[in-house]
């Protein structure tokens, strides 16, 4: 380490500066590619997000009636718990945030800090457990919102930036490309991520997701990580699109109601495809009618292959639960179905949930905690 040391000292001088030299914009008459007029414009919109409350903490062998007999809740207590992630402005008039819900989940306090340095406290105006998106509201002064983009425009191999607050060390910006669309990871009970390899990385949760307009195209929301919670290139954010659905109902009413038709769909597989005509993963096809649903009453039957909902192509039976869950009660949903390899047209009035539910499958597992995975980094704090 002495003979490096004294290397570079003999180098150094050796180095000569020039004095107030602009950096070239140009090479051979070529502008230099840069993001940072896009940036510029786009990064007042993105703020830190930081959290304090009090999670309580019981020992695992109080699972256990025996122990829990003796011992009661005399062994758990409530110990202070912080965090931080980040969020981005959507509506600058009305001061609204938007971020995950797993950053603010048991948050009892909540501060947003701007790019410029300003902190608020913030107020949840409504989340969505299901889709990992809440609304905040902090005072509208003096803010810049972020515009959205399209997110149902996306192709594999655009060109994307991250930005957010990683391990808390303030503001940073990652670029990359999508890398896959609609990925159902098993993360939450909605999904249709978008998958890319711009970095993200823990306190990124919340933040932007954006094109090279300096568009809204997504938040950043999970990892796929190794044992350490480091980054593998492989990143999941919420589609604008699906978020724009939650904001409109959490604006409107302080939370979401999501309807249901009424109806279970899986994949479709190569046997029902190669008999409807159609590709394996050219639709949805219906497996069960719930007696008094919506769908029945529309006239949906068993065996139905969905190939469009509201002129949107339907590839996996997860496209259909995603496209429905945005949709609102009483909302007309218009299905584009193949039965008996004929084209049909169905319009289903979207119903509340309930009767509308199919009942879980005999001896179906229960559902496992995304906490139980070991390499899923959520709530990335």
């Amino acid at each position: 380490m002495r003979n490096l040391l004294l290397l570079s000292a003999t180098l150094l001088p050796c180095v000569t500066l020039p004095v107030n030299a602009a950096l070239p914009t140009e090479v051979n008459g070529q502008q230099l590619p840069s993001l940072s007029s896009m940036l510029e414009r786009v990064t007042p919109a993105v703020v830190n997000i930081s959290t304090e409350g009090r999670q309580n903490t019981t020992p695992a062998m109080l699972n256990d009636p025996f122990f829990k007999r003796f011992f009661g809740d005399s062994l758990s207590s409530e110990n202070p718990m912080s965090g931080t992630g980040s969020g981005v402005i959507i509506h600058a008039q009305l001061g609204h945030v938007l971020t995950n819900f797993h950053v603010i989940e048991a948050a009892d306090t909540i501060f947003v800090t701007l790019n410029d340095g300003r902190r608020f406290p913030a107020n949840v105006l409504g989340a969505d457990p299901h889709a990992d998106l809440a609304v905040l509201q902090i005072p509208p002064e003096r803010l810049v919102a972020m515009r959205f983009g399209d997110s149902e425009r996306l192709r594999v191999g655009d060109f994307v930036v991250a930005i957010g607050n990683p391990y808390g060390i303030g503001q940073t910006v990652t670029s990359g490309i999508i890398s896959a669309l609609h990925r159902n990871p098993g993360i939450s009970e909605y999904e249709n991520f978008i998958q890319t390899d711009a970095p993200i990385n823990l306190g990124n949760s919340g933040g932007p997701l954006v094109n090279l307009r300096g568009e809204l195209i997504g938040i950043n929301t999970a990892i796929l990580g190794d044992q350490s919670g480091g980054n593998l290139g492989i990143g999941f954010a919420v589609p604008i699109n699906t978020a724009a659905g939650v904001i409109t109902q959490i604006v409107q009413h302080g939370h979401v109601e999501r309807g249901q038709l009424g109806l279970e769909v899986q994949d479709l597989d190569s046997e029902s495809a190669r008999n409807a005509g159609i590709k394996p993963n050219g639709g949805a096809i219906v497996r069960q009618i719930i007696a008094g649903s919506a769908a029945e009453k529309a006239g949906v039957q068993t065996g139905d292959i969905i190939v469009r909902l509201n002129s949107k192509e339907i590839n996996t039976a997860a496209d259909v639960k995603n496209r429905v869950g945005n949709a609102q009660i009483g909302e007309k949903v218009y299905l584009n179905i193949l039965r008996g390899g004929k084209p049909r047209n169905i319009t289903v009035v979207i119903g509340a949930a309930g009767k509308n539910t199919p009942p879980p499958p005999a001896n179906a597992p229960a559902a496992q905690s995304s906490t139980g995975r070991p390499f899923w980094e959520r709530g990335l704090q």
